[in-house]
């Protein structure tokens, strides 16, 4: 299965999208599924606040693995990996019209009234799984080969 349809699959089996994208990744890079998931597990929903879209923020982590630096002196992953999150959600906006999770779906996370309505529209059925779905494809586009 490719990992578009794995973070899919993820996020429809109950995962947070930022779980989802996270976890359909992570292997590659030598975090297990269970460490995924847990490190993805608290960047659902905008961070619970409706920030940045929980699946951008799952891609994100990725990038990190991939091109983040952890060696102090080495400035060029620095820049590389502050780069491509930039390229990252510029594209995801271009795509959805915004990476903040409360723009996409027309709603505030952090009231209650924004918890309900999401819920009684059926917004995290509907608009997430097309997010998680986005955010996977151009992140399987921006690594190319190199997953």
């Amino acid at each position: 299965m490719d990992n578009v349809s794995k973070a899919v699959q993820y996020y429809e089996n109950g995962y947070k999208c930022s779980q989802a994208l996270f976890a359909a990744f992570a292997e590659r890079f030598g975090i297990t599924e269970k460490q995924a998931l847990q490190i993805g597990s608290c960047f659902g929903g905008g961070m619970g606040k409706g920030e940045v879209c929980g699946a951008c923020t799952g891609a994100l982590m990725v990038l990190g693995m991939k091109y983040g630096q952890f060696d102090l002196n080495d400035n060029e992953s620095r820049a590389k990996s502050g780069s491509m999150a930039v390229m990252f959600l510029d594209e995801f906006e271009k795509r959805k019209n915004s990476y903040i999770c409360r723009d996409i779906l027309g709603c505030d996370l952090r009231t209650e009234e924004g918890k309900i309505f999401a819920r009684s529209n059926g917004l995290f059925k509907t608009l997430c799984p097309e997010m998680v779905r986005t955010a996977a494809e151009i992140l399987t586009e921006m690594l190319g080969s190199e997953v």
